[in-house]
């Protein structure tokens, strides 16, 4: 009996191992290396203390997303409304004890690693609106009382990081909720009018922001007006992205980078520094490899048996690509500086750390793919 159970566990086992989506797991690893790679270009051809914390997080991270791919879909349908729960006690909990750095207090110190809750909310919020949208008909859906409750599960979190202040997570967490409710079916008449209405409340949402963010949207419009301060780090970026021309200047030959020209190169403004050293081509190609991974979650949501999984899915890979959208605009000047990293490239442990937690509830949902949830 005993060797039974042994022989049938082990058969699960290696039925997970090939359950697994292996072109997105092989993506994943081959932007990890190219990740560490540019981090080791940010540490200026050394293996410095960015390329060592980078290193050992995606190794972590990479072995935690693995343990979470195993298991069963139904236990993360289950734990939905708990997660949210949780890591906004996180962000009461940042408010009051929370790590202030630059200005902000955004991280929680849990001695082993600094986490910024708010990360980890672009996560929770899709799986706990997956799950409340989960038995709901359409009609439902669109019901006072389902628009009511989704709304509140998407601004209490947003209000908290706000407070921070840290208005461009707040923002992005916000994104992945709706994304969630565009795919659930929530009639698109409410999206035109929340769009127009945030389009004419413009000038009075502007009023209310901190000095800070209000320089941030005065050097968007026009960086020229202060090169040497607040216009400074956008002007090099654009620099440094045109000057790496088809081909790029090469492996660790990125000027404007090694002559420090860019600071804080390492965390949202990687892209940069990657686009300096290779070019048009090489951002292409790294544009390709989030495409692929971006398709396989989306995939992997339309052979899902499971609502919440389909949910899930096609909300985190559209979060994914508004992410990598929103950096990349950020960098290029079309966008003002919000605060938005690079998944996996960026340096930044509490980003990885929910971009990982959000494939490994992909793979869990490719692995049991054939389930159903009542």
């Amino acid at each position: 009996m005993y060797l039974h159970r042994k022989l049938e566990n082990k058969g699960n086992f290696f039925r997970r191992i090939r359950g697994l989506d292996f072109i997105l797991l092989f993506c994943i690893l081959l932007l990890g290396v190219i990740s560490l790679a540019t981090m080791y270009s940010t540490d200026g051809g050394q293996v410095l203390f960015h390329t060592k914390s980078h290193f050992f997080k995606f190794v972590i991270f990479t072995l935690l997303m693995l343990v979470i791919s195993f298991f069963n879909i139904r236990f993360w349908f289950s734990v939905g409304y708990l997660g949210y729960l949780s890591i906004t006690a996180m962000l009461i909990w940042t408010i009051h004890f929370g790590i202030t750095a630059s200005g902000s207090q955004r991280w929680v110190d849990l001695y082993f690693i600094n986490i910024q809750p708010s990360e980890l909310m672009k996560i929770f919020i899709i799986l706990c609106l997956a799950k409340f949208f989960h038995r709901k008909r359409l009609d439902n859906v669109n019901s006072f009382y389902s628009v009511i409750i989704s709304l509140i599960i998407i601004f209490l979190p947003m209000s908290l990081v706000i407070i921070q202040p840290d208005l461009g997570t707040a923002l992005l967490i916000s994104i992945s909720g709706l994304v969630v409710l565009w795919f659930a079916g929530l009639n698109h008449k409410y999206f035109f009018y929340s769009f127009l209405i945030s389009v004419l409340s413009l000038p009075f949402i502007i009023s209310f922001l901190k000095p800070y963010q209000k320089l941030r949207v005065l050097t968007f419009l026009n960086p020229d007006r202060d090169p040497l301060g607040a216009g400074y780090q956008i002007i090099q970026s654009k620099i440094a992205v045109g000057s790496g021309g088809l081909f790029g200047k090469g492996f660790l030959k990125g000027t404007q980078s090694y002559l420090e020209f860019l600071p804080e190169k390492h965390t949202d403004f990687i892209f940069t520094l990657f686009s300096e050293e290779f070019g048009f081509f090489g951002s292409v190609i790294l544009l390709l490899i989030y495409a692929i991974i971006i398709y396989r979650i989306i995939r992997i949501g339309s052979i899902s048996r499971s609502y919440f999984a389909k949910l899930f899915c096609y909300s985190f890979g559209t979060s994914m690509f508004v992410y990598i959208v929103i950096n990349m605009s950020m960098v290029l000047g079309l966008l003002p500086i919000v605060g938005s990293p690079l998944p996996i490239m960026s340096y930044g442990g509490s980003s990885m750390l929910a971009t990982m937690i959000g494939f490994g509830i992909v793979m869990s949902a490719k692995i049991h793919s054939d389930q159903s949830i009542a």
